[in-house]
């Protein structure tokens, strides 16, 4: 009789009906919760889109380069907004680059996305920074250019491999700044 009452008393361990509806609820809500995501980022990426120009071409003959890095190319945001990134023309992916200075401009040649090319006319300045949308490390580790795009001021984000590359790439791009357009 003992045994009897035991068993009697013992809950079941498992609920698998329940379990399953509870594990496929959070499913759906994760799901729902990426595809609103998602949704917002291409909504995003029109209403940018609308407003920037397609990005400018680099030129045929760009020159000798003046300066070179390998790297990642973090993001593009606002200027002065560190995290208002803009996405429109595949400016918000982040990807392996190779950053090349030269009397033309600044070229970031991105692996798996569009090179983004920067005219060296619309270059407004080059700082340091810790970070911005996408990536934030040492003090100074990342280096920022600012530049105009059609009616917009934007921040271009690169962190070299060797933060010692930093400091030629910042010079040369500082080389390229219009008198007066510094930041």
């Amino acid at each position: 009789m003992t045994g009897h009452w035991i068993a009697a008393e013992s809950a079941p361990v498992t609920q698998l009906g329940e379990r399953l509806a509870w594990t496929t609820l959070m499913v759906l809500v994760i799901l729902g919760l990426y595809l609103l995501m998602w949704r917002a980022w291409k909504r995003r990426a029109a209403r940018q889109a609308a407003e920037l120009p397609p990005l400018p071409k680099p030129p045929a003959e760009p020159g000798e380069p003046l300066a070179s890095a390998a790297g990642i190319y973090v993001s593009t945001t606002s200027e002065g907004d560190w995290l208002d990134r803009i996405v429109a023309h595949g400016l918000g992916a982040r990807s392996r680059a190779e950053l090349t200075v030269t009397p033309q401009g600044v070229l970031f040649a991105r692996e798996g996305a569009p090179a983004v090319y920067i005219p060296a006319a619309r270059i407004r300045g080059v700082r340091r920074e810790r970070g911005m949308a996408g990536k934030f490390v040492e003090e100074g580790g990342l280096l920022v250019i600012t530049w105009e795009h059609g009616s917009r001021t934007l921040d271009t984000g690169f962190r070299a491999e060797r933060v010692a590359e930093h400091d030629a790439v910042e010079h040369a791009v500082a080389g390229l700044v219009p008198a007066g357009g510094g930041a």
